[in-house]
C-alpha cells in the first residue's frame, strides 16, 4: 500500500486545517469537553451511554451506518458505550481531513506532521518510503481532484482499545518527477482512482484525546 502511495500525491485542499478538535464531541446543547484533534459538527451523534448509566442509548446517524454490516454498528456502539465523548459523525468529518494532512504530509515529506497523526509503525513506514523517494531523487506534484466516497469499513473495541477503519475512494491525479524535472511517470491531466482503507485507534482509558492513523491497506 505504502509503496502505492509513493507515486500518488496531492495539494491538499485544506491547507490551514490544524486537528486540534475530537474524533467525537458532544452536541452542542450538552456540556463543553476537552477540544480535541478532529472537528466535529453541530448534529454530533449522541454517544451510547455506559451499561451502567440510566441514560438513554442513542442511535448511529444512518447517513455513516447506511448499509454497514451489524458487526459494524456493534462497534461503533461499544465505542460510544466505553468514551462517552464519541461523537461518529465528528469522526468521519475529522477521518476524513486526517486523510488528506497525512497524504499531503507523506508527499511532502513532512515528517514532523506524520510523526504528529500516525503511529509508530505506520510513521516508520512512510519515512522509509520518504528516504527511498529521496534517494532516488524524485519529487511528486499531485492533485486531489475529490474525495468520491468515506465510509466506515469496521469498527471494534477490544478492551480499552478502540478501533475505527475507514474506506477512501479518492480521485488523484500524480506526477513524479526526477531531480532534474524531467517526468517520470504520471500525469495531472490524468486522474487514478484510489480505494484506501485506513485504521485509526484510540485508548479510551486514556487522557489523550486524540487518534491515530495505526494502519493503512487497500481497499
Amino acid at each position: 500500500m505504502i509503496l502505492q502511495i509513493v507515486i500518488l500525491a496531492m495539494i491538499a485542499a485544506f491547507l490551514g486545517l490544524r486537528l486540534y478538535s475530537v474524533l467525537g464531541r458532544r452536541a452542542e446543547h450538552e456540556e463543553d469537553v476537552e477540544p480535541q484533534r478532529f472537528d466535529a459538527n453541530d448534529n454530533a451523534l449522541q454517544p451510547t451511554a455506559p451499561a451502567t448509566s440510566t441514560a438513554p442509548v442513542a442511535t448511529p446517524r444512518a447517513v455513516e451506518l447506511e448499509g454497514v454490516m451489524p458487526a459494524v454498528e456493534r462497534g461503533v456502539r461499544e465505542i460510544g458505550g466505553a468514551d462517552r465523548n464519541f461523537d461518529l459523525t465528528g469522526f468521519m468529518e475529522g477521518a476524513r481531513g486526517a486523510y488528506e494532512m497525512v497524504l499531503e504530509a507523506f508527499w511532502t515529506g513532512d515528517r514532523e506532521t506524520l510523526s504528529d497523526l500516525c503511529d509508530d509503525d505506520v510513521y516508520e513506514g512512510f519515512c522509509a518510503a520518504i528516504d527511498a523517494r529521496e534517494e532516488a531523487g524524485h519529487v511528486v506534484e499531485n492533485k486531489l481532484i475529490r474525495v468520491e466516497e468515506t465510509r466506515i469499513h469496521s469498527a471494534s473495541l477490544d478492551r480499552n482499545m478502540a478501533r475505527i477503519a475507514i474506506l477512501f475512494v479518492a480521485d488523484i491525479a500524480s506526477v513524479t518527477r526526477d531531480k532534474e524535472g524531467a517526468l517520470v511517470a504520471g500525469s495531472l491531466d490524468d486522474a487514478i482512482e484510489s480505494r484506501d482503507v485506513w485504521t485509526f485507534s484510540r485508548n479510551v482509558s486514556a487522557s489523550d484525546p486524540n487518534w491515530v492513523l495505526d494502519e493503512t491497506d487497500e481497499g
